[in-house]
């Protein structure tokens, strides 16, 4: 929603200054200045970046009409959830949940949590982890290292789009650029034309010149920074969760350790104490 309101804003102060100030928006109407900045800004986003790129880039935009992967009610349930898999763990053993780590769709565990489980990359990341616990490894410091690899893996995977968005928008003043010079090279050749005709000419150029610097700071480069930080409060998650994991392997119970991942929650979606000990209380009374 954000985004739309923020694309409105833009647009509206752009074209209404413009127009107290006694602008004629048919000036604006430049199709060929559009074709060349928007045509070109797209064929060097797709001679830069490999399909699964463009792809992914495609796939993210709908990240743009959403505020932030994780809300507090999300960040309570994976509290929750990492809860009741130790418990299970120093309760019952780390093979108790060989079951539930192997088949996580059918794990009645698992099912109870679907906000956690929903992304199958989350899921994964849980599954691969346990699975290591599982495997007998309990040298914490290698795990962590290995872990904090994956993630950094991860982030820059999840990164590309972003960086992707905002290589074309570092472009586009420069593609506005060339849309001018060639309308200045076109109007050259009426240079013998009356005032008013050069003046419509030189007027048409200058506008790709804008089109090219208004896309870029007022869209585009803001759609690249947006995923850039939707993409950092994911990577958030999944440190709360590498947090949790190295907490359970350094001895702690179950709820020391939701604790210290509490601590690691953003503020603004971050439960206070009571909140996460009665959503475990709850948990534990179902």
């Amino acid at each position: 929603m954000l985004f739309i309101i923020g694309l409105i804003i833009v647009v509206v102060s752009v074209l209404g200054g413009y127009v107290l100030h006694h602008g004629q928006l048919i000036l604006l109407w430049q199709p060929s200045e559009f074709i060349i900045i928007c045509g070109a800004a797209f064929g060097s986003f797709l001679i830069t970046n490999p399909m699964d790129i463009v792809k992914a880039t495609g796939k993210q935009l709908k990240y743009l009409f959403k505020t932030k992967p994780y809300t507090k009610h999300n960040y309570i349930e994976l509290l929750t959830f990492l809860f009741t898999i130790f418990k299970l763990m120093k309760t019952k053993g780390m093979l108790a949940l060989e079951a539930h780590v192997e088949d996580p769709n059918s794990s009645d565990i698992f099912q109870q949590f679907p906000e956690v489980i929903k992304d199958h990359h989350i899921l994964a990341f849980i599954c691969d982890a346990l699975r290591l616990l599982i495997m007998g490894v309990d040298n914490y410091f290698h795990m962590e290292e290995l872990i904090d690899k994956e993630l950094e893996v991860h982030e820059i995977d999840a990164n590309h789009p972003s960086h992707a968005l905002i290589n074309v928008g570092e472009s586009l003043p420069a593609f506005g650029i060339v849309a001018a010079v060639l309308g200045v090279i076109n109007t050259m050749r009426s240079i013998s034309s009356p005032p008013q005709i050069l003046g419509m000419l030189i007027a048409g150029a200058l506008v790709g010149t804008f089109v090219g610097v208004l896309l870029a700071y007022g869209i585009v480069l803001p759609m690249g920074n947006f995923l850039h930080k939707y993409h950092e409060a994911e990577h958030q998650y999944l440190k709360c969760i590498k947090a949790g994991i190295i907490a359970h392997m350094q001895g702690n119970a179950p709820a020391v350790t939701v604790e210290f991942v509490r601590k690691l929650i953003p503020p603004l979606e971050r439960p206070t104490f009571h909140e996460l000990e009665n959503a475990l209380n709850e948990r534990s009374n179902t």
